[in-house]
């Protein structure tokens, strides 16, 4: 074995496109279609086109991009995805995907290890987490007919929108100072009797907050209803559960004991979009999935993939693409826990900075990489008219300083339970928002607080004709 270096696409793609020509060559050879053929110079203007229309777009695959839950896929899977794309095998059965159907059961075996789920559950990749969610959510539905989903009103917006295309209502549990589920909020709402699955969101997308998982298993037991666990984007901090705080990591093992749960390997697994994952715990969901497609099941007399889940076709290019990476980086601490560690650590180092700061203040602690924060400032309009100039001095920047950040909107209510009582001259305000997912975040710390403190003096300035915010800060 050779020593660890970073390793450029560029070195890997003669490998994969001169063994996939080799695998083509065994089949012999043959003339492409002259309906096919291009103008070679057509082709390459085009290509530069599309390189300069890129330009147009966030720098996602830089450290200095902190805005939302995007990060580059890894060389390994995008080398392994062109190399499997140019065969294109469609994984919905097993005749058209051989090699990529058993590349699908293997990274599926180790995501159901990675939450400790029984070697009988039952799950495939899926296009995205939405898909995957509305997958598990329709097998609630069938097996409780007529009852509701109940989730965090901080939860992702497609759950009330799933309810919507699955015919059934949705209810929003309040949360509470961290963002997470309340619990006597949810037990109300099952004691009616109408609720009939739980959705639990490990990671929320806009604050990162973990829902008390390992108590609302019980509780949603008690009343005879399903526990679904989302955590599209949180999921692989399981891995490094021991690094994380006490009560969070709690929540994370209670996973085992879920129904039903869904995770994104394109968000922190280095996978191209889209690669969505959904596992169950129990097979016997799938006599939910029975169908005839005379056309499609030919020879093999395993199950297809196309047998247990909603979507029809899927590229096997994904599944490929996510073997690769995991026998590159392996679901252990030392290998993709150590991808995804940093960025806890990045979180919680700038959160103590932020709270030094005589310009920002923290919205709530960090539960796993996703850091929230504020200026110091005396409304709501306030609020919202800094934190957006902020946001656009921070991306209006010149390249290379440009730094991008993101926002959330909050309510009054919502500052005053986290001990921010700012005057209600607004209806609501935007606070900013960081996702420091790039492991290259870490040693960025330092600098992107003070840039982002000095924008915070200079955004101030420009919105309160040349006031300072630490005078303003001072104030009150």
């Amino acid at each position: 074995m050779s020593a660890k270096r970073p390793v450029d696409l560029n070195e890997l793609l003669p490998q994969v496109m001169t063994g996939i020509d080799g695998l083509k060559a065994t089949y012999g050879t043959w003339d492409q279609h002259p309906s096919t053929h291009a103008d070679p110079d057509k082709v390459h203007a085009v290509l530069g086109e599309l390189i300069e229309r890129l330009d147009d777009n966030y720098p996602y695959f830089h450290p200095q991009y902190a805005g939302q839950m995007l990060k580059p896929p890894h060389p390994v899977a995008t080398a392994a995805y062109l190399a499997t794309m140019q065969l294109n095998p469609n994984n919905h059965s097993i005749d058209a995907s051989r090699a990529t159907t058993a590349m699908e059961h293997e990274v599926l075996d180790q995501l159901a290890a990675m939450f400790d789920y029984p070697s009988d559950y039952m799950g495939h990749l899926t296009w995205s987490g939405t898909t995957a969610n509305l997958e598990a959510l329709w097998i609630s539905r069938e097996i409780a007919p007529g009852k509701a989903i109940a989730h965090s009103a901080d939860a992702h917006y497609t759950h009330s929108r799933m309810g919507e295309v699955l015919g059934i209502d949705t209810v929003g549990i309040p949360t509470d100072a961290t963002g997470r589920m309340e619990l006597e909020a949810l037990e109300r709402e099952l004691a009616t009797g109408r609720i009939g699955v739980v959705v639990a969101t490990l990671g929320t997308t806009g604050l990162g907050a973990v829902d008390p998982l390992a108590d609302i298993i019980p509780l949603a037991r008690r009343y005879g209803a399903r526990i679904h666990v989302d955590t599209a984007y949180g999921g692989f901090f399981a891995i490094i559960a021991d690094e994380l705080a006490p009560e969070t990591a709690r929540h994370f093992r209670a996973i085992k004991d879920a129904d039903s749960v869904v995770v994104d390997p394109h968000k922190h697994g280095l996978q191209p979009y889209g690669c969505g994952a959904v596992l169950f715990n129990d097979q016997s969901i799938l006599r939910y999935y029975h169908h005839e497609s005379p056309y499609t099941y030919f020879a093999s007399t395993e199950r297809h993939f196309g047998e247990i889940q909603l979507e029809c076709s899927r590229a096997g290019a994904s599944a490929a693409a996510l073997w690769a990476t995991l026998r590159v980086f392996p679901l252990t601490m030392e290998g993709l826990g150590g991808i995804v560690l940093p960025g806890y650590r990045a979180a919680q180092q700038w959160h103590a900075l932020i709270e030094e700061s005589d310009i920002l203040q923290p919205y709530q602690r960090p539960e796993i990489d996703i850091i929230t924060y504020l200026p110091r400032v005396r409304s709501m309009a306030e609020l919202d008219r800094t934190s957006h100039a902020i946001f656009e001095m921070a991306a209006d920047t010149a390249r290379p300083q440009q730094t991008h950040l993101a926002t959330y909107v909050v309510k009054p209510e919502q500052l005053r339970v986290r001990g921010i009582d700012l005057i209600e001259d607004a209806p609501t305000g935007r606070i900013m928002r960081s996702v420091l997912m790039k492991p290259e975040h870490e040693p960025l710390i330092p600098e992107m607080h003070h840039h982002v403190s000095m924008w915070s003096r200079r955004a101030y300035a420009a919105t309160h004709d040349g006031a300072t915010l630490a005078a303003a800060s001072a104030e009150r």
